[in-house]
């Protein structure tokens, strides 16, 4: 796996390269963190990162996220919400939304909640 990223990135058309939903791809990385789009529809799956923070911008559609504890976050295209460490949270889709996440270079897709849609750092981290 390699960490050379191109030095310019259009999140958008990476975004919507993107063949699978609920795939997230690794675009760049900024000292521990990366840069990653995804295009997305449907629930993921209820999960935490439990030291870890991540954040969503939509950049197309929109996104729901979801909590067990606290009111939903409704995200449209420009809007970006961070999900605070150790908070259990989903995230919905009714349409296919194109995102943008930044998360710690050891955040694990779902945490520790494997699905059939559960992605690995390797396969994220896969060439276009």
């Amino acid at each position: 796996m390699s960490d050379s990223f191109p030095s310019q990135v259009d999140l958008l058309a990476a975004a919507e390269a993107l063949t699978e939903h609920w795939s997230p791809r690794v675009v760049a990385r900024v000292n521990d963190q990366y840069v990653k789009v995804a295009k997305v529809q449907g629930v993921l799956a209820w999960h935490a990162h439990e030291g870890e923070d991540e954040l969503f911008l939509v950049l197309k559609g929109h996104l729901r996220i979801e909590y067990r504890d606290r009111p939903a976050v409704e995200l449209a295209a420009g809007s970006l919400h961070v999900v605070p460490r150790g908070v259990e949270h989903n995230p919905v889709a009714e349409a296919e939304c194109l995102l943008a996440l930044v998360e710690t270079v050891t955040t694990r897709h779902t945490g520790d909640v494997v699905t059939d849609r559960t992605r690995t750092l390797a396969h994220q981290l896969r060439a276009a």
